[in-house]
């Protein structure tokens, strides 16, 4: 019975999030299994990833075989980095220690990098909803003075249709009238 890691779909129509889970290699992609590891929602940024760390350690240290995606997913959240130390540690490589002192150090940059993703994530937001904000007042602004040029002209015109009409008159047409 070769045992995989793999995905298993669940979710809406264009809108899937996975279960992590460890199955008979003979079963289908969303039929029996034999262990739920986590799971991996693409549809946040960054995608959101629960695992049960020891338990995916577990399984491939007993010779369960990851899909392609769960490798990725493996290696993102060190299961395979581990894995690897460990498999150093039994050839005798390095000792437990050194193993699990490479191992934070790698957990320590990872975390680092996935902080800056998201605070540039964030900065990034911030800045397009400003510029969103900015560009919304200036259409105001326009909208404004095109009002306001609109309404005084309309009142020039409507002044100009109410003063008193004056009589122009002719010199000649004044003396006769005289």
């Amino acid at each position: 019975m070769p045992v995989r890691i793999r995905l298993q779909r669940h979710g809406r129509k264009s809108y899937a999030f996975f279960h992590i889970v460890a199955a008979d290699g003979r079963a289908p992609r969303d039929g029996r299994f034999i262990e739920k590891i986590g799971v991996y929602n693409p549809n946040t940024n960054p995608a959101t990833i629960d695992l049960d760390f020891d338990s995916a350690l577990r399984w491939l240290q007993n010779g369960a075989q990851p899909s392609d995606t769960c490798r990725a997913i493996l290696s993102y959240k060190g299961v395979m980095h581990k894995h690897h130390l460990l498999k150093g540690v039994a050839k005798g490589a390095h000792t437990e220690e050194e193993a699990e002192a490479k191992f934070q150090a790698w957990m320590e940059s990872k975390h680092g990098a996935i902080e800056g993703k998201k605070s540039t994530l964030a900065e990034m937001a911030a800045k397009e909803q400003a510029d969103r904000l900015e560009a919304e007042r200036k259409r105001n602004e326009e909208r404004a003075a095109a009002l306001a040029a609109k309404e005084a002209e309309a009142k020039a015109a409507s002044e100009a249709e109410n003063a008193p009409e004056v009589e122009e008159t002719t010199e000649g047409e004044a003396k006769t009238e005289a």
